[in-house]
């Protein structure tokens, strides 16, 4: 499991964690951990021309004295102060080493400072040139970032919010610039310019090729946007550990998925196994029901009763005989529900439309006594009729962030931007538990105390039709093994992502092929060897 805790959990574990350790113990510890990764990331370090941009504040002395211990072991190390003051003792530290400061606009440091300002002449990689508010950066900074081979972001670390302000943005403009020309980026705690407890980007902010975290992870290194902007982190023990709360955030790992996987026993049969109840498919989308229904098969549900228009009960019947099979009437939709027995969960919505069948369906399952996972087309249904979300047993939604925002009357974009937050105003609103889909999958539990769960096995090579469809019935066939909606979520998450990228081992692949990557992705978990994310 990885956890990651918010800014203030963490900001009140270090203080009670430096009330019982000598004074700048904690951040020896971070800058020896960063200089290490750093210097594992550089070819070599001697002789490396390393850029840290440094803030005002801890981060910036984290980032400082780590380019100290660099510029201890050879490399030429620039620091650039992004404000007139740096942190005293780190400075003080990188210019004993042989290491320079200079200030970014050119204007003096305060004079209460150890690092006054200094020209210095950089060899540039490229131009240096800068237009808009970059050009109010000195020359000498700009050619250094140009020419740097690392550089390290300590601008504003996990106390900033909003976008990046000026020098910083354009200091962030210069390093983006130098990373597309083969410099390496590496962001201290988190990436200036994210929001630490959620990953919202608001602004300029830094793109970094690897993150080096401290005592836990933050939210917003697992939570897109700000999750894409990191890049792979590094996570530095410090000691935090003892003195930190239930995390905000969690993630499931490999060995988690393993331990929670119902897995058979001698005394099974296919009833004791789950049987999952599933609508999906209509005249017009058969091929919702056929890829819902493998999911769910290859899921490891006991039986799945599918109930769909007589289209659809016919292509699946074709695709899996294993499936048991009842065909609606249009005029008594809802009958079918009952006729198709008893069942331990139901999944509905793929492909079902969004006129008075799919209501009629909708409802009939809703007002069943066993847990509901609502997807796609029944998600569209529920915006007009909320109402039908008032029910005893467990509801589990999966949609989009287009689909979100149907049901909340949101804005699609502002749900991308703030996924966190949306995914935790829904369940908290609507009662239920839900996983919103997207560049990061969040999932929200409706009892506030409870930690967000965050998939890490997506993959963009799951944007494709159908897909969602496949993971309704993933989903759903956990839900009727037994397990509870807010982790049948998440570990149908992490399967659907991991059979995704071992099926499309980077090559584009189309929803159908996720069924056959499913035993895949559950053997490369149970199996205990290290999982490869990297495709």
């Amino acid at each position: 499991m990885r956890n990651a805790h918010t800014v203030a959990d963490v900001r009140a574990a270090e203080q009670a964690l430096m009330a019982n350790v000598p004074d700048g113990l904690l951040m020896q510890r971070a800058a020896a951990g960063l200089a290490a990764i750093c210097g594992t990331l550089l070819d070599q370090v001697y002789g490396a021309r390393v850029v840290v941009l440094a803030g005002s504040g801890d981060n910036g002395g984290d980032a400082l004295f780590a380019g100290a211990r660099l510029a201890g072991r050879g490399a030429s190390v620039i620091a650039i102060a992004a404000g007139r003051r740096l942190h005293e003792a780190a400075t003080a530290e990188l210019l004993a080493r042989g290491g320079r400061v200079i200030a970014a606009t050119g204007r003096s440091l305060d004079a209460s400072d150890s690092a006054p300002a200094e020209s210095v002449g950089v060899p540039s990689r490229g131009s240096a040139g800068a237009g808009g508010a970059e050009s109010a950066i000195a020359a000498q900074a700009a050619s250094a970032i140009a020419a740097a081979d690392l550089v390290i972001d300590g601008l504003t670390g996990i106390g900033g919010h909003g976008g990046l302000r000026e020098p910083a943005a354009s200091l962030a403009g210069l390093t983006e610039r130098a990373r597309r020309n083969g410099a390496l980026v590496i962001a201290v705690d988190l990436p200036s310019g994210i929001d630490g407890d959620t990953g919202e980007v608001q602004g300029a902010a830094i793109q970094a090729d690897v993150t080096v975290t401290f005592g836990t992870l933050k939210p917003g290194l697992l939570i897109d946007p700000g999750a894409e902007r990191a890049g792979p982190v590094e996570l530095i023990d410090i000691g935090l550990g003892p003195y930190l709360p239930a995390p905000a955030v969690t993630s499931l790992q490999a060995a988690d998925v393993a331990a929670t996987l119902p897995r058979p026993s001698a005394e099974s049969d296919k009833y004791r196994r789950g049987v999952l109840g599933l609508v999906a498919g209509s005249e017009q989308y058969t091929g919702a029901a056929v890829l819902s229904t493998g999911g769910a098969i290859k899921g490891g549900a006991g039986m799945v009763r599918l109930v769909s228009a007589a289209p659809a009960v016919g292509v699946v019947r074709q695709h899996w005989p294993e499936a048991v099979l009842t065909t609606y009437d249009p005029d008594q939709p809802a009958q079918a529900i009952h006729d198709a027995g008893r069942v331990q969960a139901w999944a509905i919505g793929p492909g079902i439309g969004t006129g008075e069948t799919a209501l009629a369906l909708l409802a009939t399952v809703l007002a069943s006594d066993v847990p509901v996972l609502v997807d796609a087309d029944g998600i569209t249904v529920l915006a007009a009729h909320r109402d039908l979300l008032s029910r005893q047993a467990p509801t589990l939604i999966t949609p989009h962030a287009g689909e979100l925002a149907r049901l909340l009357n949101a804005d699609r974009a502002d749900i991308e931007a703030r996924r966190l937050h949306y995914a935790r105003t829904a369940a908290a609103e609507l009662g239920i538990t839900v996983l919103l889909k997207g560049s990061t999958t969040v999932i929200a539990e409706p009892d506030a105390g409870r930690p967000v769960q965050v998939n890490s096995t997506g993959s963009s090579w799951l944007a494709t039709a159908g897909s969602g469809d496949v993971l309704s019935g993933l989903a759903g066939s956990l839900l009727a093994q037994g397990l509870p909606p807010p982790l049948a979520a998440a570990v149908a998450a992490y399967l659907h992502g991991m059979a995704g990228r071992l099926a499309a081992r980077d090559a584009p692949i189309g929803a159908s092929d996720l069924i056959g990557g499913i035993p895949a992705a559950i053997r490369a978990v149970t199996s205990g060897e290290p999982v490869d994310l990297r495709y």
